[in-house]
């Protein structure tokens, strides 16, 4: 890997790193049980990134002032912060100030490393920038760092990283002429309204940022997967269901009957592979029908998801985004002054498929991921299941949705759960 390997930065990925001021950072907690010396992990944290070349990348700007990923000749390890570790939840509030640490990503990598040390349990963070790759990337970096934290000899390989559309996008798609017209076309028409839809003058004051982390146990995650199996739903339908009643309950008025779940695009772009660093999501909004019973619902929403998701096309997705990059910063604009029209964006993971035994530690549990940015609504939930426990993330801010209102989502969202397998049981 000596070649000196850069790229330009794509619309998304440009949209997420903003002018730099402002944090859009991703944080994945774990909990390990065992002992370990910094050399270890400085030497585990240098293999992934040698694996990965845009975990060593910093960003640079061209004349045009275009940001682009530049990997330097030498590279620059990942930071390493250590704090002696004094409580069970400490994650959360290190979690809290990752989120606002902003990447000095001139002179030091997008990503950076907490180790918050105990006697034999030590909790750690990844904290990266948004823009340099999504959750389902991070697992796969935490997955290989294990395997060589445990065993430096594990060969993890050597990524063979993307370096712009064109290894997304097939050529018989990129090339065509009737593909590149029509993405230019509607690259041209959104530009223009963007530029004419109206927005607020100020943004939203986002006050102060929250974090709420719950667990199910073992028990209850399994009779949730069976509930949803037994009406023929996915968990993600199951949740987003329960997500949008929580929010009519709580919110009344308040609320727009919209949640937003990003689609992995690696289910559609096969060029995109597990382990690369990528940050590309795809997007589809569900709403309810307050017309029909929760289990109605469930199956009305189920072939909704399965429609929008169907008409999902990454490709000229991508190709639009990439012809309209003079629009960047009205579309920037209109995410951040824009009325909000959305309850909460809701992510679930899924399994995490990582080994949880090593030989010289155990994987206690690996914490939902949480991410807060300055594009519009913060509301996120980040669900995910490690070891047949599935785990919430639950984050946002006082002045988009207030904390006690938060508090009472959740709630409503664990009574629904339990009211469901309940009647489940009866029945």
């Amino acid at each position: 890997m000596n070649q000196h390997m850069k790229r330009k930065l794509l619309f998304g990925e440009r949209m997420l790193l903003g002018d730099g001021t402002e944090p859009f950072n991703a944080v994945i907690p774990f909990r390990l049980r065992g002992t370990f010396t910094l050399k270890e992990i400085q030497q585990a944290l240098a293999q992934i990134q040698n694996k990965h070349p845009w975990l060593r990348a910093l960003i640079s700007h061209d004349e045009k002032n275009i940001p682009w990923f530049n990997v330097p000749e030498k590279p620059i390890s990942i930071p390493v912060r250590i704090i002696t570790r004094q409580s069970e939840d400490q994650w959360q509030e290190e979690s809290r100030r990752e989120w606002n640490t902003i990447f000095n990503y001139e002179k030091l990598p997008l990503i950076r490393f907490v180790w918050i040390k105990g006697e034999n349990v030590s909790d750690m963070l990844f904290a990266f920038h948004h823009c340099l790759c999504d959750g389902g990337s991070a697992m796969a970096f935490l997955k290989e760092f294990l395997l060589v934290l445990d065993n430096p000899a594990a060969d993890i390989g050597t990524e063979n990283p993307i370096l712009g559309i064109q290894d997304v996008v097939p050529s018989t798609i990129l090339n065509s002429r009737r593909q590149k017209l029509k993405a230019k076309f509607i690259g041209r028409l959104a530009a223009t309204a963007i530029k004419w839809i109206p927005v607020g003058k100020k943004v939203v004051e986002r006050q102060n940022d929250y974090l709420i982390h719950w667990k199910l146990d073992e028990t209850l995650s399994k009779e949730l997967i069976n509930y949803c199996k037994s009406q023929e739903v996915t968990v993600n339908t199951f949740l987003s269901a329960s997500v949008l009643q929580a929010f009519k309950k709580v919110r009344g008025e308040k609320s727009f009957n919209k949640v937003s779940c990003p689609v992995d695009i690696r289910r559609f772009a096969n060029q995109i592979k597990e382990d690369h660093i990528f940050a590309f999501g795809l997007m589809i909004v569900v709403s309810s029908d307050e017309k029909l019973s929760f289990e109605d619902n469930l199956r009305t929403m189920q072939k909704s998801v399965e429609q929008k998701t169907s008409k999902l096309n990454p490709y000229i997705t991508m190709m639009v985004m990439e012809s309209g990059h003079d629009a960047l910063k009205n579309f920037t604009k209109l995410l951040k002054n824009g009325k909000s029209s959305n309850d909460c964006m809701f992510s679930n993971l899924g399994r995490i498929q990582i080994p949880h035994e090593y030989k010289e530690f155990t994987v206690e549990t690996i914490f939902s991921p949480s991410v807060i940015g300055p594009l519009g609504n913060t509301t996120t939930l980040v669900v995910s299941t490690y070891r047949g426990k599935m785990d919430f993330s639950f984050m946002g801010s006082e002045g988009y949705l207030p904390y006690t209102n938060a508090l009472a989502v959740r709630e409503e969202v664990m009574q629904i759960i339990h009211s469901q397998l309940k009647q489940m049981a009866v029945s």
